[in-house]
């Protein structure tokens, strides 16, 4: 570490939706991904590219998660997005024929916006999102996370079923990008003692925990640290710098002169109303003001590199000079799908922290620069409510943890029944496997507890769990399924390099 350097942050960017395609539209559905994909995939990407184009690099740490990756690649979400653009720019069209000349000021930004993404895609899109983030990596620009199969919360898996998952996923991610990462996103942050072992016996060397589960060891987050006697390093999230973001109700995207993201005009789509104040009925919100916004990110993304580097500084006080690290981790889709200017933000935080004597890096950077600093035993945690298991095992969620663990235990009987020396690859047992992947997303728990399209979330375990069931009992009945994998493979799909012959072999 360079001795002009306070300090080092590491901004870890979470990538990640559950399996969309051909499971519903709108609400919830592949609009959700396509939204994300326009409004924070490609701008995130954009500024990554014009920051390397100065020379800049190991810029921040971005997590990928094999579920979300398969579908940048999937070729039916490739030719939907696709269609989905040409959608965007004819709606773009039909808002500047509006009589209100803020929503045709607005119908200009969003036309230029449709244009320069369907470029995007055409050009550099088109055959997938693995050759854009490939070449982000191997130039050094950023480091890739990998983690488990279908984003499944593992402290709740058999650990065989965690081991298998975690290896499908690091496969992939090989593929992919021709790299098996280091890293790994946890679910949901999600930890529980002994996970290192999985993490060791799989390659990894680093993870992130959020803070209180650092906390509660203990120790601080401005540090790195060993788990237990391993090798491998659990980094902190520090809460009172990623809620300076994060917050719902204090954070930046609540600011008056933000975008906001609930008020429609529902004959365009657009959302073309500023926050106002959270008080404010959509109704009484004022017209957005792109230059305002433009100025309000400027303030706040100073205000977030003071934090940063008074966090720093005062880290170095009380530890003999020694520089520290802070370590933010955010949803990729916060920066521009959630919060409209986003993007801006992230770019000039990146562009001003060198400026504060703050080196931005990756969590590979910060590793390399001596940010790891002894060993120390974790509890239980997540970043989830409460810090703990109750998203995912709550009493919104019996039912669902519940079958959640009943086709766990039944996976394995089959697949330990089936699987003997010298079986051939069997693709109705690969998508039972596939199948159970699937079901155990964390993603329902999280939206049945949080209430958000918990309806749709129930609905798609159920229906994952149903698949399961039919190939289950086909199988343990000796009867030939083959055909109703392959029909059931073209709507849940992902991961074709998934074999369930080694699942039986995890001990």
């Amino acid at each position: 570490m360079t001795s002009d350097h306070v300090g080092a942050c590491c901004i870890v960017l979470h990538t990640h939706l559950p399996w969309l395609p051909h499971h519903g539209v709108w609400p919830v559905g592949e609009e959700w991904l396509y939204q994300a994909w326009s409004a924070s995939y490609l701008p995130v990407v954009d500024l990554l590219d014009r920051l390397a184009a100065e020379g800049r690099r190991d810029l921040l740490t971005l997590g990928v998660t094999p579920i979300l990756a398969a579908q940048l690649d999937d070729p039916h979400c490739l030719r939907e997005f696709h269609t989905w653009l040409g959608f965007w720019h004819v709606r773009a069209q039909g808002l500047a024929g509006r009589r209100e000349a803020h929503l045709r000021e607005m119908a200009a930004d969003e036309f230029r916006r449709a244009n320069h993404a369907l470029e995007a895609f055409e050009g550099r899109w088109r055959h997938g999102g693995s050759p854009v983030l490939r070449a982000l990596a191997d130039a050094g620009v950023v480091e890739l996370l990998g983690g488990p199969a279908a984003h499944a919360f593992q402290p709740l898996l058999d650990h065989r079923i965690a081991q298998f998952a975690l290896e499908v996923g690091l496969d992939d991610a090989m593929l992919r990008f021709g790299r098996r990462p280091e890293g790994v996103w946890a679910p949901e942050c999600g930890y529980c003692p002994g996970l290192e072992e999985a993490y060791t016996k799989a390659g990894i060397q680093r993870f992130v925990v959020d803070g209180p589960t650092l906390l509660a060891a203990g120790r601080r987050t401005t540090e790195a640290y060993r788990v237990g006697d391993s090798d491998v390093v659990a980094f902190g999230r520090d809460l009172d710098i990623t809620y300076l973001v994060w917050s719902p109700y204090s954070g930046y995207p609540a600011g008056p002169d933000y975008r906001d993201f609930h008020t429609f005009d529902h004959d365009s789509g657009f959302r073309p109303a500023r926050v106002t104040s959270r008080h404010t009925p959509p109704e009484s919100k004022q017209p957005y003001d792109p230059r305002a916004a433009q100025a309000a990110v400027a303030r706040h993304a100073d205000d977030f590199v003071a934090a940063v580097h008074d966090r720093l500084v005062r880290h170095a006080a009380e530890h003999g000079g020694r520089p520290g690290l802070v370590v933010v981790a955010y949803d990729t889709e916060l920066f521009g799908h959630w919060w409209h200017e986003g993007p801006a933000f992230l770019e000039h935080v990146l562009r001003r922290l060198p400026d504060a004597g703050v080196r931005a890096t990756t969590l590979a950077g910060a590793a390399e620069a001596g940010h790891v600093t002894g060993n120390v035993r974790l509890g239980p945690g997540s970043w989830g409510s409460g810090k703990d298991y109750r998203v995912w095992e709550g009493e919104q969620v019996t039912e669902l943890a519940a079958a959640n663990a009943r086709v766990q235990r039944r996976l394995l009987e089959i697949t330990d029944a089936v699987v003997r020396p010298g079986l051939s690859r069997r693709p109705d047992l690969d998508q039972l496997t596939r199948e159970a992947l699937l079901m155990l997303s964390s993603d329902w728990a999280f939206m049945v507890s949080q209430d958000t399209a918990a309806r749709y979330a129930r609905d798609r375990a159920g229906a994952h769990e149903l698949r399961f069931r039919r190939l289950a009992e086909a199988i343990t009945n000796g009867r030939d399924a083959s055909r109703e994998a392959a029909e059931l493979a073209r709507v849940d799909g992902p991961f074709g390099h998934l074999d369930a012959r080694l699942l039986a072999r995890l001990s």
